[in-house]
């Protein structure tokens, strides 16, 4: 059906400056992948958040897969990842050895804690995965460090969705040992569709995600008499603790890095927007006992997607008559992955996640793009309004 209020899987749009620096780039660019842009993104991108290695990807998700690699995983290896998120944040670390086990979210904040955490941490446990999920950088994302460093254990940290939060004046994903970042269409920046960031601590990473990036490409470790002979450049395997890693092809393209460039430098101002309007939302709804935020209104969150709860079982019933009465798509997100099918087939379907559950049952996802005139948020809030007042009777 046609929307009135559609869930845009578009975050933003581009400013006039920003479509003619990508048609200047697409022109003169030489070369049109690996170049001068790439550069100058990454080092920009690091600059930003106070960081000495920063390394764009094609996406997230391949963000994910190289650290996974980096990971270097063995059978029986566990790795601890909240129950509710995006599929990416743990298909990866399957794929490289690592076998899940589901944490539980928190009840308030709806991602991990360093309790629900805990919970889960093994002799076996090698990596965990931290999510920063709808825009906001975990509470006690400090203290889950401090105890994955004591326990040697590798931490993740997914910013897929909360690029620019920060606690404690130190940005989310920096952390951990590995900081994943997204610039998918539906982010609060975006490079045309597809885009990710790598951000790593460790030196020992740093010096081989180009090679591991980019086909194991590298140069001979000789003098050449001929530049031509015996060939461009030479081919590798990347090194990592005196074992070898397979290369693989995640490179962003120069015209995507020239406008991430150009993006990061008003992403503060595009957070700022999107959480001026949420706090603007929750609070008009605030006297509704039917409908709970979670209310932040600092850096600590983005608020990339506005997200509540419906009480006494009567979310589908919100979800029906804000769609088929006022045009206004909610949605349901992030179906706890061990009830998916593609973890059950892997035998990955059992989880004590009760917290997870229950919000996933209850929860609703209103769309929330930056790009939403302002006539189709006050319509929203509006019919949100009235919706809540019928359900209530």
């Amino acid at each position: 059906m046609n929307f009135k209020v559609p869930f845009s899987g578009r975050g933003h749009k581009y400013t006039d400056e920003e479509v003619k620096l990508v048609a200047n780039v697409m022109q003169t660019a030489i070369p049109l992948t690996q170049g001068k842009y790439r550069d100058e993104f990454e080092e920009k991108f690091a600059k930003y958040l106070g960081v000495d290695y920063a390394f764009t990807t094609n996406n997230a998700t391949s963000a994910l897969e190289l650290s996974a690699q980096m990971c270097q995983l063995s059978k029986g290896d566990e790795v601890i990842c909240p129950s509710h998120t995006f599929t990416s944040s743990m298909y990866p670390f399957i794929k490289n050895g690592g076998h899940p086990i589901w944490a539980d979210i928190d009840s308030e904040t709806k991602v991990v804690s360093l309790e629900s955490i805990k919970k889960c941490v093994t002799a076996k446990t090698k990596v965990i995965i931290a999510v920063h999920l709808y825009g906001y950088c975990i509470n006690d994302i400090e203290a889950i460090a401090s105890f994955a460093k004591e326990k040697n254990i590798l931490l993740v940290e997914d910013v897929a969705q909360a690029m620019g939060t920060e606690i404690n004046k130190k940005k989310a994903g920096t952390f951990g040992d590995f900081g994943i970042f997204s610039l998918h269409s539906h982010k609060n920046i975006t490079t045309l569709g597809e885009g990710g960031f790598l951000i790593v601590k460790d030196l020992k990473y740093a010096n081989i995600i180009p090679m591991l990036r980019h086909n194991g490409h590298t140069t001979f470790d000789y003098v050449r008499d001929k530049y031509w002979i015996p060939a461009m450049g030479n081919l590798d395997l990347p090194e990592l603790n005196g074992l070898y890693l397979m290369p693989n092809n995640y490179c962003l393209g120069e015209v995507e890095c020239a406008l991430g460039s150009k993006l990061l430098e008003r992403l503060d101002d595009l957070n700022q927007q999107k959480r001026d309007r949420a706090i603007k939302f929750i609070d008009s709804l605030s006297h509704f006992e039917l409908i709970k935020f979670h209310r932040v209104e600092s850096m600590q969150h983005n608020h990339h997607l506005l997200v509540g709860i419906v009480a006494d079982g009567k979310r589908d019933l919100f979800i029906n008559k804000m769609a088929y009465e006022y045009g206004i798509q909610c949605v349901v997100q992030y179906y706890p992955l061990n009830r998916y099918d593609l973890y059950e087939k892997l035998g990955y379907g059992n989880a004590n996640c009760p917290n997870a559950d229950a919000f996933y049952d209850n929860m609703v996802s209103f769309p929330f793009h930056i790009w939403m005139p302002d006539d189709e948020f006050n319509y929203m809030l509006e019919k949100t309004k009235a919706v809540l007042s019928d359900l209530k009777l």
